[in-house]
């Protein structure tokens, strides 16, 4: 039986684990951490429970797919539920917009609350399907690395339904020329945060990531966003994955060019692959010790980062929704700060995700369990203190400017 090495238990390892496994691979998996997850975690404080990681979860398909391969039911393992709203937006003239899962829905109340033509919503959701359909998928199963990808006919189909627009405009250009309203355009505009993009750099082309949240649905995975990564590994211990706990990999092997095993904790252990999901500029300079290579990442520019805050809220607050968006009054000038000045915006947009408002449990009755988000800028090091302390008063204060959200001056912790 063949051997493989993965570095790192996040969902991208806990995936490749499960698929390695069931086409007869021997695997064993070394995490530093006591447990799984990687940057998906749990905190458990006074019995408040947050998901420390991402906390959207959109495309059950793709976990699905995982348990169908293996030969197991996914209800086995977990569970989860459709959401009817995939955010609710605040603007700072007061004015609410549900971000409904049902296209009709939603373009209706756009309409309702901002005057926006409900034609060009809907518009806008069939054309980021098509975009996805057409080009997304191709860049996501295929590999960017082989000629016969780029040779394909798939691509010339690909740049026919991407078109100028897409590949040659930023996404608010192309956000801008599709609505009339300014409350649209900033709430499609803030999709290039997912991958911490700017949206007036960024290509049109990230108009298709809608499409995975107002058209297939955004759901909720009982027991938190942590229950994936407790389904996955449940599932990956059944099927033989072996895993090594509190064991840091230090370097890989290589050997003749080849990746054949890895060191952790002084220990060699020889396999006759390895996968890293480790980042890969570490992955480059500590794993391959390759720091030519890791320098060559280095240099590419950075996407935006995040200032998170959780924080055990003493009552419940009926206005917000499990996802919720404070947006900013002027989003270009929070981008220049981002990405230009390298500064947090003194008035920046806010994301709070309550899991409590999903299932109890999460927080104890009466009070909820918010996971606060600043788009921040990337830096080297940890964020200084003061500009902490000044962000966690600017969220308070948008609160209390807020009718719906009305935060108190302190939360308790």
């Amino acid at each position: 039986m063949q051997t493989v090495s993965v570095v790192g238990s996040g969902i991208g390892g806990l995936a490749t684990a499960i698929r390695l496994a069931v086409k007869g691979y021997q695997v064993d998996v070394f995490e530093k951490n006591q447990g799984p997850g990687g940057k998906l975690s749990v905190i458990r404080n006074r019995d408040f429970i947050f998901d420390a990681g991402p906390s959207l979860f959109t495309q059950p398909g793709n976990l699905e797919e995982l348990f169908s391969l293996a030969g197991k039911d996914i209800r086995d393992y977990f569970r989860y539920r459709s959401v009817d709203i995939a955010c609710r937006y605040f603007f700072e003239d007061g004015r609410q917009v549900n971000a409904y899962t049902s296209a009709e829905a939603f373009a209706g109340e756009l309409q309702a609350v901002t005057g926006e033509d409900p034609t060009a919503v809907l518009d806008y959701l069939r054309q980021s399907e098509r975009v996805y359909e057409g080009v997304g998928t191709i860049f996501l199963n295929y590999s960017l690395h082989k000629p016969s990808t780029w040779l394909h006919r798939r691509i010339l189909t690909a740049m026919r339904i991407a078109g100028y627009d897409h590949l040659f405009r930023t996404l608010d250009e192309f956000n801008r020329s599709r609505f009339r309203t300014t409350e649209a355009v900033q709430i499609f505009n803030r999709y290039a945060t997912y991958n911490g993009s700017n949206p007036y750099r960024a290509p049109g082309m990230l108009s298709l990531i809608p499409h995975l949240e107002q058209n297939q649905g955004t759901f909720y995975p009982e027991g938190g966003m942590y229950s994936i990564v407790d389904a996955l590994y449940r599932l990956a211990l059944d099927l033989g994955v072996r895993f090594h706990f509190n064991r840091r990999v230090e370097r890989i092997l290589v050997r003749q060019g080849r990746a054949a095993g890895v060191v952790a904790d002084g220990e060699q252990h020889a396999s006759d692959f390895v996968v890293s999901n480790v980042d890969a500029y570490f992955t480059y300079l500590r794993l391959l010790q390759d720091p030519a290579r890791a320098e060559k990442v280095l240099r590419r520019e950075r996407s935006s980062s995040a200032l998170i805050f959780y924080w055990g809220m003493a009552k419940e607050f009926p206005g917000l929704h499990l996802h919720n968006i404070f947006f900013t009054r002027n989003y270009p000038e929070e981008f220049r700060h981002l990405f230009d000045l390298k500064k947090m915006y003194a008035d920046p947009t806010v994301y709070v995700n309550i899991t409590a408002k999903m299932e109890k449990g999460q927080a104890p009755e009466g009070k909820e369990n918010w996971f606060v988000m600043l788009n921040a800028p990337a830096l080297a090091g940890p964020y200084p203190e003061e500009d902490v302390r000044a962000s966690r008063r600017q969220v308070i204060d948008k609160g209390h400017c807020m009718a719906p959200v009305q935060i108190p001056g302190s939360p308790p912790f």
